[in-house]
């Protein structure tokens, strides 16, 4: 797994974003065990306490469930974890539309670009 972790963002925040929109793409399924604190610590290059906070976090939201001495597995109800995901599209994507709109594009332009990218 690559970490980009942006020391400008709260980690434990981009910790939870990264595991959730890999259980959504389907890079873990339900069931399936995760890399554990240590080795995410490790892979991340960030404090094995931060991650630790991330994943309670993701317990919390329903995505990943721990079992004591045995780590931690994503929930039966990955669905959760997709949802998370298209919000945080429609987040990224309106402050890219905002953005754009502050450099004096309108819908029309912004789309020109879009086009153009995707070729």
């Amino acid at each position: 797994m690559h970490w980009e972790i942006d020391k400008n963002k709260p980690i434990a925040a981009q910790i939870c974003e990264k595991v959730s929109t890999l259980i959504a793409l389907g890079e873990y399924r339900a069931g399936e065990k995760i890399a554990s604190v240590r080795e995410t610590a490790l892979a991340a290059g960030v404090n094995p306490n931060t991650v630790q906070r991330s994943f309670e976090e993701l317990e919390r939201q329903g995505i990943i469930y721990s079992v004591r001495g045995s780590g931690w597995f994503v929930a039966n109800q990955t669905d959760i974890a997709k949802e998370v995901l298209d919000s945080r599209i429609i987040e990224k994507t309106a402050e890219y539309l905002e953005d754009m709109k502050a450099l004096g594009l309108g819908f029309a332009a912004i789309k020109k670009i879009i086009e153009e990218w995707e070729e």
